[in-house]
């Protein structure tokens, strides 16, 4: 694998009973792109980055990151590593603020390390906590009840909620799933900031946002990778236009 991959793995493989859901799967990500991975209804996508977070576990295969083997560790390790998963329904607390919503994770940020004794200072927190507010266009809506919101915002709390963690790997898996053309509009511009700082993996079935952020598209059919490469390079694939794009 190439010393400049971020991301990586080998032969990553998963089976469930006789399925095979992904099939060697062999994933290279730069540090500070955006990666959007497309393909039909089981297609292997959220299996696969299922396995890159650990939520499951492969069947075969190894995932590195930043240098490191990551294949066996946790979710959690992975969390305090810099991956961040965000799911494809919303799981925002309902019921508290947007604000302690937020405060949770930068509390869990803050406190690695710390021993579960530890504190955070007040101060600190705040300032943490509206620095996430504002990089999602919540702050105003800070104290108000998370349930409260609109669709579309309560997406964009739980991006700030995995925001306040500061990932290094991001991955979205269908984020602009039930979002207005205007939200849509508002997140990508968000995701374009975001990539200055941090590599982004993004599952998505909207091909005008795919072709809007990514800088590179990973096609899976099968469980298996169809084709990668540029935009212009998927949109001219005879093979992904016959098995996804429907041309």
């Amino acid at each position: 694998m190439a010393a400049v991959d971020f991301l990586g793995t080998r032969s990553l493989s998963r089976s469930f009973g006789g399925l095979i859901a992904v099939d060697g799967v062999d994933l290279s990500l730069r540090r500070g792109e955006i990666r959007a991975v497309i393909g039909p209804n089981g297609a292997g996508k959220t299996t696969l980055v299922g396995m890159i977070c650990g939520r499951i576990r492969p069947s075969s295969g190894t995932i590195l990151f930043a240098g490191e083997d990551i294949t066996r560790l946790p979710p959690w390790h992975r969390v305090a590593r810099g991956i961040v998963y965000t799911f494809q329904i919303t799981s925002v607390f309902r019921n508290l603020s947007c604000f302690d919503n937020v405060a949770l994770a930068v509390q869990r940020r803050l406190l690695r390390g710390a021993g579960l004794l530890g504190g955070v200072e007040r101060s600190r927190l705040d300032k943490a906590v509206f620095a996430v507010l504002d990089r999602v266009g919540l702050s105003d809506r800070a104290f108000g009840r998370a349930g409260a919101l609109a669709y579309g915002h309560q997406r964009l709390l739980e991006l700030g909620m995995g925001l306040a963690l500061e990932p290094t790997l991001l991955i979205l898996d269908e984020p602009t799933q039930g979002l207005s053309e205007d939200e849509i509009v508002g997140f990508c511009a968000i995701v374009r900031a975001l990539a200055k700082d941090m590599t982004v993996l993004l599952i998505e079935h909207n091909m005008d946002v795919v072709m809007e952020l990514a800088e590179r598209i990973t096609v899976m059919n099968n469980g298996r990778i169809l084709a990668e490469g540029s935009p212009e390079e998927i949109t001219a694939n005879a093979a992904v236009q016959e098995a996804y794009l429907g041309s």
